[in-house]
């Protein structure tokens, strides 16, 4: 493997709960479809087992308190363009959450063509 130079790319953090909805499908799957649709360079969704947001109410994934809200993190990295270019389809697809900006450089790592 080589790893190629790095790049200046932006980081898009989405902090949603697990039960928010965009029409008939969860909305951490809605987002991550809208970013595959855009040609955005990738995305994933992370589940947390334990976390709260602005009402202060604890979400848990303990055995004696299962919830059916736990906390999502969707994370997609691309360049600043294509970021903000994103961002207004966010907007409108969200109700409630936490989105998180951060410049970070990407290093890209592939397998060497040379035989």
């Amino acid at each position: 493997m080589t790893m190629q130079p790095l790049e200046d790319a932006v980081l898009l953090r989405i902090h949603i709960g697990e039960a928010e909805r965009s029409g008939s499908r969860p909305l951490y799957e809605a987002i991550v479809l809208k970013a595959r649709e855009l040609k955005l360079a990738g995305a994933t969704v992370l589940r947390g087992p334990m976390g709260y947001g602005a009402n202060s109410q604890i979400h848990s994934a303990k055995i004696l308190r299962l919830s059916t809200d736990l906390p999502i993190v969707i994370e997609i990295a691309d360049s600043p363009q294509k970021i903000n270019a994103f961002l207004p389809v966010l907007d409108s697809m969200m109700g409630s959450g936490l989105v998180t900006l951060e410049k970070v450089q990407v290093l890209h790592y592939g397998h060497n063509k040379k035989s």
